[in-house]
């Protein structure tokens, strides 16, 4: 009975060193998995955007976020000329919005965004040729601090190609054909009314004419 028994205790000893190795990597895989799977924010915004010169430009971002918005949430715009060069942050926001100031953007940043739909987006107003580049949107919001915080926009400007409308277009026409129609209507009812006179000159007899006949 006592071999069994300390067969039996040397047998075990070993499956709960395993299983106690088994519990501290699961632990480990825990701890390091953890933030990525729960706290994880990702951001998204349009490859590319196109614009005419003069135009108001959105540009769009959103984001999903696994917190909900606090007053902690910060949303940042950098730009970065199509030259080249270090971006530039113009706009900030931390439970309101902070336009320039100073520098090319002053006055033409407006705020769209709306936190608690994972919006971030703002407006780009009376756009120029020198605003060509690329715009990055980066969202912050604790304790998300994992995923993909930022992304990134490119921005085309072209000059505005000169357009008629379609009023103007109607007006040059009824300056141009309308009279050209009069004269043509009055050449006609000249031509036609002689010819009729004559006609008529011609059909008609006298009664003199007609009682001789």
């Amino acid at each position: 009975m006592r071999v069994n028994l300390f067969s039996e205790l040397k047998m075990r000893r070993p499956r709960q060193g395993n299983t106690a190795l088994y519990v501290v990597l699961l632990v480990y895989l825990i701890g390091f998995f953890a933030p990525c799977l729960v706290s994880s924010i990702t951001v998204s915004t349009p490859a590319e955007l196109h614009a005419s010169k003069g135009d108001t430009v959105t540009l769009s971002c959103t984001y999903t976020s696994t917190s909900r918005p606090t007053s902690k949430m910060t949303v940042d715009w950098s730009y970065r000329p199509q030259s080249g060069g270090p971006p530039l942050t113009f706009f900030h926001f931390s439970s309101r919005a902070f336009p320039p100031l100073d520098g090319q953007f002053t006055g033409r940043i407006r705020w769209q965004g709306t936190p608690s739909r994972g919006d971030a987006s703002i407006s780009l107003i009376n756009a120029t040729l020198k605003d060509n580049g690329t715009y990055t949107c980066s969202v912050r919001n604790p304790p998300d601090v994992h995923g993909s915080p930022t992304a990134h926009t490119v921005l085309t400007v072209t000059p505005k190609v000169s357009s008629i409308r379609f009023s103007d277009v109607a007006v040059l026409l009824a300056f141009v054909l309308l009279p050209s129609a009069i004269i043509t209507l009055i050449l006609i009812g000249r031509m036609l009314c002689p010819k009729k006179q004559r006609n008529q000159s011609k059909a008609y007899r006298s009664p003199i004419e007609v009682t001789e006949g």
